[in-house]
Formats: structure tokens, sequence, C-alpha cells
């Protein structure tokens, strides 16, 4: 079955992921060197080695998603969705607190890891296994569609507690997105959106704190909190202007130099944007929506519910993190501090995401299995 998947599997997606991945790496390296040294007392190679080994882990764990048959997700979400929440609640007991956010943890065996980025792909599964599970009666909204609702805002409120507002809204999307598309009725979608318009009112007013709210002046008034909030984003600004149509070169940026913060995590396409110009930035852009397009094309030739439901959940994911990551460099929305999908430092997101996209290449390729045998049977 092994030869099968790996003989089927779509190379457009592996060629993807592998090439983001492996030029992220590069870009991690380029965008931390100095700021190692300089702000955080490192060498010039420490994140870029912690990225590195990150990387490794991320191709065992992209080629786990491709062999492992999805279908055995469904058997476990229960587990897979339990043990989320009791690292959830970890966070909260032994967490480590970083940029005014406890969102870390460490355990024997496995090291510092981030279980949001867990919690993100185990609600994928939960909500593709559960509403698949109830789709014969998913318009009975209180027996069919409210049960999942309320576990998943649980989840995502334990995320925002953290304070981790930027993961919080992810996976609210991401959920979002897949409620949308697991066929409830027309009246449960209205109610569903006007539930979020509400909700984001109420959050915006009464929920944010006053660092959470300072990054609306930040993103849409720069230029008058130049010093506070809007720092950062001006720097993104000038990084994208000096870099032009091809760049200064790879390795030749000067914002990184201790001006941009976080250059190496929630601002690296802006390093990229600066050192290889709009050329650098329109391929990054062009592997990730081949990615996301692919996952949605994988989706609609799915042979049953949950995959079709899984991989609009990972698609959705990886589309709506990188929407938001570069939302925030660019001043179209405010920063949330959301790692850039395949590119950008973090071992956790991006161990994460590769095997995220290597459940697309396995439901892809199990589609095409199918499909074959169906064809044979019918000749």
């Amino acid at each position: 079955m092994v030869f099968k998947i790996l003989k089927n599997m779509d190379f457009s997606i592996l060629f993807a992921v592998l090439a983001l991945s492996a030029f992220g790496t590069v870009m991690v390296y380029s965008a931390s060197m100095v700021s190692g040294v300089m702000v955080y007392d490192v060498t010039p190679e420490y994140f870029f080695k912690k990225q590195l080994f990150s990387w490794a882990l991320g191709l065992v764990a992209l080629f786990a998603g491709i062999i492992i048959p999805y279908k055995n997700y469904r058997k476990l979400f229960k587990l897979i969705l339990l043990v989320t929440v009791i690292l959830l609640i970890l966070v909260f007991v032994i967490g480590q607190t970083s940029n005014n956010a406890q969102s870390w943890i460490t355990l024997p065996l496995i090291g510092q890891f981030q279980p949001a980025e867990v919690a993100k792909m185990a609600l994928i599964i939960y909500l593709a296994a559960i509403y698949t599970k109830k789709k014969s009666y998913i318009e009975d909204f209180t027996r069919g569609l409210l049960p999942p609702i309320i576990i998943t805002m649980a989840i995502v409120a334990m995320i925002f507690k953290q304070p981790d507002l930027g993961t919080a809204v992810i996976a609210l999307a991401v959920s979002g997105l897949i409620i949308m598309s697991s066929g409830l009725k027309r009246t449960h979608l209205f109610f569903m959106i006007s539930l979020a318009v509400i909700t984001s009112f109420v959050l915006y007013n009464f929920g944010l704190s006053e660092e959470q709210l300072s990054r609306f002046d930040g993103a849409y008034q720069p230029f008058q909190y130049a010093d506070d909030s809007g720092y950062q984003l001006i720097n993104s600004y000038l990084a994208i202007h000096n870099g032009g149509l091809i760049g200064t070169g790879l390795g030749a940026g000067v914002q990184k130099l201790g001006y941009l913060p976080e250059a190496h995590t929630d601002f690296i396409m802006a390093v990229i944007a600066e050192e290889l110009g709009f050329i650098g930035v329109a391929v990054v852009l062009g592997l990730l929506a081949l990615i996301v397009l692919r996952g949605f094309v994988v989706s609609m030739h799915s042979h049953d519910n949950f995959g079709r439901l899984l991989c609009i959940g990972v698609a959705g994911l990886i589309g709506i993190q990188a929407i938001i990551n570069l939302g925030g460099l660019t001043g179209l929305i405010p920063l949330t501090g959301v790692p850039l999908p395949f590119v950008s430092f973090g071992g956790t997101s991006l161990l994460m995401m590769m095997f995220s996209a290597g459940i697309l290449i396995n439901v892809h390729a199990v589609s095409r299995i199918r499909k074959v045998q169906q064809e044979q049977q019918a000749a």
C-alpha cells in the first residue's frame, strides 16, 4: 500500500512544500545571523541550526503524513482531541512565557513546543470526523451542528487566554470554513455569520488588552506611532521599498540589522522582499498558492466526506495563516504574530505544516488509487 501511495501522490504539492521549507531555512539564516548576536546574544548560526533540525523533523512528519492512511485519523479523533485539550491545560500549569504569551511547554523526549499549533490540526481532524459522522442529521442545529461548535469555542478560548490572538483567530476561521462546508442549512449559516460579527464586536470593545488594541493603531496609523506600535510596520515598509524588483541580494538586506524586530519570524517576508525583491516574493506566493489551490482541488476529488473536509481544513489553514501573516507586514490588518507557513522560524509550526501537507498528498493518492480500482472493476 505504501508503494501505491508513493506512486500516486501529488508531486506538485510535494515539490512546493520541499522548495518552500528549504528556502525558508536559508532565509531564516539570512534574517537572524546578525540579530542572533546583537539581540539574542547567541551565535550567528543559532537560529539556522535550530530551523535546520526542525526541517529534518519536518521531513519525517511530511513522510508520515503521506504514508499513513488519512482514514486512521477518523478512528482516533477523540483521542487526538483529548490529548490536545490536556496539552492546552498544561500550558497554564507548566507553560513558559515568551513575548508576553504563555504558549510553550517542555516535555521529556519531545523538548519545547507550542500546543496551540497542534490544536489547529487537531480541530481540523475533529470537525472533519464529527461532521462526517453527523452528516445525516447536520440540519438539526441542536443535535448535529451545535455540540462541536461548543467544543471548538472552548479550545479557541483556551488559545486566546494564553494570550495568542493570532492563532486563536486562525483556528476559529479554519473551523468556520469546515463548518460552512459541512452541509448546514442556509438559515444556520446566516446565524453563524451573525454570531461571528457580534462576537468580533464584543471582543474588540471588551475582550482585548491595551497591547492588543494598540496593534490597530500601529497597523492603520503607523507614522503617528512610529516609536511604538507602528515601528515594526514602518521598517517593514522600508524593507519592501528597498527591495524593488530584484532585491539587494541574498544576505545584503539592511532592515534586519537591528531595525526590523522579529525579522526571522513574523517579518521574514519583508526580508525576502528586501533581499530578493518582487521576484522573490512572487515565487514564495506562487508556491503557497499552489499548495492551497491543489488542496482544494484534492478535496473536490476525494471519494468520501471526511477526506473532503480534511483537505478543505488543511488548505484553509495554510491559506488563512499566510494571508494573516502577509496582511500584518503590509498593514492591511493588525499584527498578530503568526509565522508564514513553511518559511518563518518556528519548529512546531513547520512540523505541523509539513505534516498537514503530507495529509493532502495522502488523500490525493488514496483517491487516485480508489479511482483506478473502480475503473478496473467496471472494465
